[in-house]
């Protein structure tokens, strides 16, 4: 019987809302899974309907909600799972934390200018904040701290899916194979 290799990681995607964080985490999970390598994704969007629907937008409930979703991730990694986090974390401090929380951790930057991301924007977010509909939008009035030195970057304005896919993927599997 094979056995399938264990790999404890927080992927973190981080970027702007429509530069491709959530498309690329899955494209990457799909790969891991065709490896046999055991994955979870977490994904902001549909956490915001469950465990964090009590949460708003305020800078206070940002916080607490990627604070609830680190906590998910870190225990999950812990136990062997790759944990991928779909989720804005605008604010790098925050990010910081959960590496240093993390026995491994791997920081990906969905990297697209915001005018790009305004374009693809199907669900009308962007329209909706600059109206000022929705307040604290990150990008728009509420500020989006873009990492420095982020562990794989990814210029979904500029490469392809594959491109992006085949970086992230070299990163995690040198982390799993070491």
């Amino acid at each position: 019987m094979m056995q399938t290799p264990i790999c404890g990681l927080v992927v973190w995607f981080t970027g702007l809302s429509g530069a491709g964080k959530t498309s690329l985490a899955i494209r990457v999970q799909g790969e891991l899974l065709r490896l046999g390598l055991a994955s979870l994704l977490l994904d902001s969007d549909d956490l915001r309907k469950t465990i964090n629907a009590d949460l708003g937008f305020s800078e206070v409930d940002r916080r607490e909600n990627v604070r609830r979703i680190s906590q998910l991730a870190i225990h999950r990694a812990a136990s062997g799972t790759i944990v991928l986090v779909s989720a804005i974390a605008p604010f790098s401090d925050q990010r910081a934390d959960v590496r240093l929380n993390s026995l491994r951790y791997v920081e990906v930057f969905v990297d697209s200018p915001l005018s790009v991301c305004e374009a693809r924007d199907t669900k009308g977010l962007y329209r909706l904040a600059r109206l000022g509909v929705i307040p604290n939008f990150t990008g728009i009035d509420s500020p989006y701290d873009a990492p420095e030195l982020p562990d794989v970057h990814c210029r979904t304005d500029k490469e392809s899916m594959d491109e992006s896919v085949e970086k992230v993927m070299i990163k995690i599997l040198a982390i799993c194979t070491a």
